[in-house]
């Protein structure tokens, strides 16, 4: 049996080195072709995050009911953030915009986030509790967004560059290394492609058909790769390897959002499915591995089967099915608002843990062929990939300054602090 000490597999293996040689120096990198990017979120406070909404609002009405100095050290106040603080609303969020010492209002409705790979939770979206909430990204989420998540570099790290999520993504890398979130669209209701102007056209010649925005985050999710610059992305000149690599990005993508585009919920093939053999304990306090069962163990507790693929998925280094574990079990300090949870292990929570499993398994199952495909893609003999002095002479690169920062929303009101209106 392994224990979650274990190093992680590596899952790029396959992949060809990192070294800087011209085929792969010579690539255009992500930041040129997805221009518009933000800096992951700072939540400032880990309390007003968690895998329920029950214990938000249980959160939110102890600190709401204490007073003075107790108030203040159980809220945990930052140089960005205190009770006294005075910020604008989030956008699309009816909060309050008083300060939250004098007028807390009512606890506002959690809203879904992406708190780290595959995990995802609820957050309270109360600009006056996180220190850095990004609003550019809270103007464009919603049907059919998608935040295309690029992880940070870590040499030699097992798992892939770049991660799809349709939940407002905190961004930050298992690793603790800064990454970047990419939004697929610049404007509400999927107007405005993220790309650098002229790409898609140039795609489209390249290709023989007129390619989209969606065409393009598949591709760039099976053949991205990572560098100490930021992800590089292939434009092979056969279209046979560009279909290849969107049909296998199309699949890993809505394998990632849970199959949201093709509205079939994911699952392992042959009929196979993880289920619990043994029940999960009220507090499971560790998570290993049982190769010969392919047994997910939460002490006394077993789910299988769990392939190893699904086991051994990492991102940034990590394992995800140690981190996602890790933010439901890490013990919090006595007295503090991050000490307010489920009493016991929610049967919610096993349910979320069976279609990680799913997800997993099935993302590692076909990371061989990402990297094979990845690798051909790179092959400049076999596949002639367009190198960034191909895109300028195309007037693709470099992007214009203005693609780098969020579009405009001159029609769009927002509560500022103490009620008073902003116009965007």
């Amino acid at each position: 049996m392994r224990g979650v000490t274990e190093a992680p597999g590596a899952n790029n293996a396959d992949l060809p080195p990192l070294a800087d040689a011209p085929p792969v120096a010579d690539l255009p990198l992500l930041d040129d072709l997805m221009p518009w990017s933000v800096a992951p979120l700072r939540f400032g406070r880990s309390w007003i995050v968690a895998p329920d909404a029950r214990t938000l609002r249980s959160r939110w009405d102890r600190l709401a009911a204490a007073e003075g100095a107790e108030r203040e050290a159980l809220f945990h106040p930052s140089r960005a953030r205190t009770p006294s603080s005075a910020v604008a609303a989030l956008p699309g969020q009816r909060t309050g915009t008083a300060r939250w010492a004098r007028e807390p209002g009512p606890c506002p409705e959690p809203v879904r986030v992406a708190r780290g790979p595959f995990d995802e939770q609820l957050l309270l979206p109360d600009h006056r509790l996180i220190d850095t909430a990004r609003p550019e990204l809270w103007r464009v989420v919603g049907e059919p967004q998608l935040f295309a998540v690029e992880q940070g570099y870590v040499p030699g790290a097992a798992g892939p560059a770049l991660l799809v999520t349709s939940a407002l993504p905190e961004g930050r890398s298992p690793a603790g290394r800064p990454g970047r979130i990419r939004p697929l669209f610049r404007r509400p209701g999927g107007r405005e492609p993220n790309l650098a102007p002229g790409l898609l056209g140039f795609l489209g010649e390249r290709y023989g058909h007129e390619v989209d925005a969606l065409e393009w985050l598949a591709w760039t999710v099976a053949a991205a790769r990572p560098s100490p610059a930021g992800c590089r992305v292939p434009l092979p000149a056969d279209p046979e390897v560009w279909a290849a690599g969107v049909a296998l990005g199309r699949d890993l993508v809505d394998v990632q959002v849970r199959g949201a585009l093709s509205g079939a919920k994911p699952r392992l093939p042959g009929g196979r499915r993880p289920y619990v053999r043994a029940a999960v304990p009220p507090r499971p306090g560790a998570l290993t591995y049982d190769p010969a069962d392919e047994a997910l163990c939460l002490d006394e507790g077993r789910i299988s089967p769990v392939p190893a693929e699904a086991w051994e998925f990492s991102v940034g280094g990590a394992r995800v099915l140690e981190q996602w574990f890790a933010h439901r079990t890490a013990p919090a300090e006595p007295g503090s608002l991050d000490a307010i949870g489920p009493a016991a292990w929610p049967q919610e929570w096993t349910s979320e843990l069976l279609d990680l499993v799913t997800v997993l398994a099935l993302l590692g199952a076909r990371e061989p062929e990402r990297a094979a495909l990845a690798s051909e893609a790179l092959a400049p003999a076999r596949a002639g990939s367009a190198g960034r002095e191909e895109l300028r002479a195309a007037g693709v690169l470099p992007p214009p300054a203005g693609s780098r920062r969020p579009a405009s929303v001159l029609d769009h009101q927002e509560e500022g602090p103490e009620g008073q209106f902003m116009l965007l």
